[in-house]
């Protein structure tokens, strides 16, 4: 069995559709393409388009998406000596129609599945002519949502009514730039007599981590009437050092082999035991196929308790408490994501102490190299079913195309060791309960037969070790609502859109999974793209880069009490990656405060898939924000907060380990000056994957001036946490209090701080001196008299005392009162 590849030789052409003026002399040209690709991205690769992603672009291409376009390419073909042969499309950006040498070979309205079509005699020796035409996605939603019935969405396009990405349609951080193309390799597929479609290991079968059902489906090439004896062929699996064989005769579709691995070591998620992957082999006579799997076993428990109803996950018998984010495409343009561009969000992921993310149901189904890091990095993959945001018709035609998404996805991912859970949509629930669905639906169908009927079907049928959860929010029972906090999963948005984030301590959540406040990306990220003049938050081109709606007015109503109002652009940029930082940092620390009753938390978002003012933690151009340095210090393994309890102030501490943690515990409050008001001292030791709450003393907990001291809780193995008795324009910070050294090295540069005064959540902006700058550490604190050293990436021959100018070292003290009002 072989695979040809057609990736080259392809044009691309305008076939209907309103055009530009500057693009009408070239839209019946043909256009040199990038296969797997875009349209948008190979007209910005001839130079036909400016980037859709800088100032208002993204308005003037949106006539790309209401055009038609072809892909075409000639491609020589010779016998081979197989048999059957098949052309295979991974991945058609969507409707679509494909030709082969001036014959229709199928057509195509779902962008998340993989296609088959029989070549036979279309494929002649000699050169071949392969097309594929792209009707207008936006023309074509439209069209289905008149026939379906008109159903409730976000935003402006139906994508309800196609099955294609639906933040391709634009979202509250993302652009409406529709696409369409050959989005995933493409090619013909030769064989014969059989071939393995694929092959499905169901790991922890009956409870037992080492166990492995692999299941194979064969397709058998068609025989004439009068061959002689069909016989049998031997079906092999072979993975750990274990085998297990079985005969199946010709024209069986479907086997089952089922081995036990004594020897395997066990998968584990990050910060639980390392992640050993084994290459599973299966063999049908000389047809081979392979894939590499991790053992383990999953669980979700969900059942009612005295609090409610948990959302609590193990693995391999052990409850992990989640530390997670959501995570959205990394780009607009799905073909332009590397491995590579994967490896960095992972990094960013790892780093940050994560161990989970949430792929989200507005977005794909993520790549292979996706899955393959998350199993190699030990970080766990929540994985929705593709529905967000909207209700959807049951009808046949969405209903089928759901049907074969769902089992060509799940089939395809089962056996992937850090895919723990499938998950049926996104707020969808919620949305029929809360968002008056019901009054507009007037009795049609919104998708429930997907969530509790066809994907619990399937899953249970391809993957029945995986648990399955109907929606998130949801509350795992018909009589709880879905965003309950007592039950099941829940949603946290009226921080951010109404109140402020000090409402987070008003929650008891089991398990949060999508919370977060907003921030712009970093300065030159934001300002690569937004060209207003003067710059302004309010500018119209900076507008086009903040998608929530009145997002910049609840950026500014967000920092409340908590910043100071600032005057300049500068500070608006500073006050507000601040204060996302402080929002998300003081809502996770209240969940962990809370456990075990609290399980984890996903954060919306890890990343961006374009520049833009939104909720990511790492920007479109991969420059981690503040908030990360708040996800690194609040998803620490061993973690220390200080908290208002009942009684009065107390110490939390949870120690997500597996060995206790037993430290000096040291309670101080001191004067911004250094000089320490009280000073009490304990020892601590906390079980593994526990937390205890210590109440702090009164002499520490208790301010004389509430404008200049700070209560510091100190682990002798490191950790601290602090606590203000005021928010920061209360606070009596100095801007300037501190000394700033900076020199070259061998790895690039370091700066280093020493404080005179209190320095509150310090950052460099290094980017501002080059936009390829990184820095390693952010959001430090300071004591006076304490030092801290920043290392820096960034190429060589720059000033080392440009990294100390006005306006790269930044800190809370900034913002304060005094120095708006200079």
């Amino acid at each position: 069995m072989t695979f040809h590849a057609l990736h080259s030789g392809w044009h691309l052409t305008h076939v209907a559709g309103d055009v530009p003026e500057t693009f009408a002399e070239t839209a019946r040209s043909s256009i040199p393409a990038t296969v797997p690709g875009v349209v948008h991205t190979d007209l910005l690769a001839a130079g036909l388009i400016p980037d859709p992603y800088v100032d208002d672009n993204e308005s003037a291409l949106a006539w790309i998406g209401h055009s038609d376009w072809a892909y075409e390419t000639t491609f020589a073909w010779s016998d081979d000596d197989e048999a059957v042969h098949d052309l295979v499309a991974h991945g058609l950006d969507t409707v679509a129609r494909v030709i082969l040498n001036g014959r229709e070979l199928g057509r195509t309205v779902n962008q998340h599945r993989t296609y088959r079509w029989r070549l036979g005699e279309l494929l002649r020796e000699g050169d071949n002519i392969l097309r594929v035409e792209f009707s207008s996605p936006i023309a074509y939603a439209r069209e289905r949502e008149a026939v379906l019935g008109e159903r409730p969405h976000s935003y402006v396009h139906p994508f309800n009514a196609i099955r294609k990405s639906a933040c391709n349609f634009g979202w509250d951080w993302g652009p409406a730039v529709v696409t369409a193309g050959i989005w995933r390799d493409i090619g013909i597929e030769s064989w014969s007599e059989v071939r393995i479609v694929a092959v499905r290991p169901v790991i922890g079968v009956d409870d037992d981590p080492r166990r492995v059902d692999v299941h194979v489906e064969l397709e058998w090439q068609a025989l004439d009437a009068d061959a002689a004896g069909t016989g049998s062929r031997e079906i092999v699996a072979e993975v750990a050092g274990e085998r297990a064989a079985v005969s199946v005769a010709h024209g069986e579709a479907r086997a089952t082999l089922s081995l036990r691995a004594a020897d395997a070591e066990l998968w584990w998620p990050r910060g639980y035991g390392d992640q050993p992957l084994y290459d599973l082999r299966v063999a049908v006579g000389e047809v081979e196929t392979g894939r590499r799997i991790g053992f383990r076993s999953v669980t979700l428990d969900v059942e009612a308790d005295e609090d409610g109803s948990p959302f609590a996950l193990a693995v391999n018998g052990k409850p992990v408490y989640v530390k997670g984010a959501n995570w959205i495409p990394e780009d607009t343009f799905f073909p332009r994501v590397t491995r590579e561009r994967l490896a960095e969000r992972f990094d960013d992921a790892v780093d940050a102490n994560m161990n989970l993310l949430r792929v989200w149901g507005g977005g794909i189904y993520e790549s292979e190299d996706f899955y393959d890091l998350a199993d190699e990095r030990g970080i766990l993959v929540w994985q929705d079913f593709l529905l967000a945001c909207a209700a959807y018709s049951e009808d046949a035609e969405l209903w089928d195309e759901f049907a074969a998404e769902a089992r060509d996805n799940v089939a395809r991912l089962t056996g992937r060791a850090s895919l723990v859970i499938w998950n049926g949509g996104n707020e969808n629930i919620w949305g029929w309960v809360d968002w008056n669905w019901r009054s507009r639906l007037r009795g049609a169908t919104w998708g429930d037969g997907y969530y509790q009927r066809l994907f619990p079907e399937i899953v249970a049928e391809l993957a029945p070790t995986t648990p399955y959860s109907p929606g998130s929010p949801y509350g795992f029972s018909s009589y709880v609502h879905p965003n309950d906090p007592a039950h099941g999963t829940t949603h946290i948005w009226d921080v951010w859109n109404q109140v402020d984030y000090d409402v987070y301590r008003t929650y008891r959540p089991r398990f949060v999974s999508e919370f977060g406040f907003q921030g712009p990306p970093a300065w030159s990220t934001l300002f690569s793209v937004v060209h207003d003049e003067p710059a302004d938050p309010y500018g119209p081109l900076m507008l086009v880069h903040q998608k929530a709606q009145d997002g910049n007015g609840k950026l500014e109503r967000g920092l409340g009490d908590h910043i100071a109002a600032p005057r300049t652009i500068e500070d608006w940029h500073w006050a507000t990656q601040l204060n996302q930082a402080r929002a998300v940092r003081f809502g996770i620390e209240h969940f962990r405060s809370l456990h075990p009753l609290n399980q984890g938390a996903i954060v919306w978002q890890l990343n961006d898939c374009w520049p833009v003012i939104s909720w990511a933690a790492v920007d479109g151009h991969g420059h981690r924000k503040p908030l990360w340095h708040a996800l690194r210090a609040v998803y620490a393994d061993r973690f220390v907060t200080i908290q208002p309890r009942e009684d009065g102030l107390a110490v939390v501490l949870h120690n997500d380990t597996d060995a206790a943690w037993d430290a000096a515990l040291s309670l101080r409050r001191i004067g911004f000056d250094g000089a320490v008001r009280a000073d009490e001292s304990a020892t601590v030791s906390i079980e593994p994957r526990k937390a205890v709450t210590l109440p702090l003393p009164q002499a520490v907990a208790t301010a004389a001036d509430a404008s200049a001291e700070v209560v510091l809780a100190e682990l002798s193995t490191g950790e601290r946490a602090l606590w203000y008795f005021a928010e920061d324009p209360g606070l009596a910070l100095e801007p300037d209090g501190f000394e700033a050294m900076a020199v070259s090295t061998d790895a690039g540069y370091e700066v280093r701080i020493t404080a005179r005064s209190l320095l509150k959540d310090l950052v460099l902006q290094v980017d501002r001196v080059d936009r390829a700058a990184r820095v390693d550490r952010g959001l430090v604190t300071l004591l006076p008299g304490e030092s801290e050293a920043f290392t820096i990436t960034a190429p060589a021959g720059i000033d080392p005392q440009a990294f100390t100018a006005p306006g790269i070292i930044r800190s809370a003290g900034d913002l304060n009162p005094a120095r708006v009002d200079a």
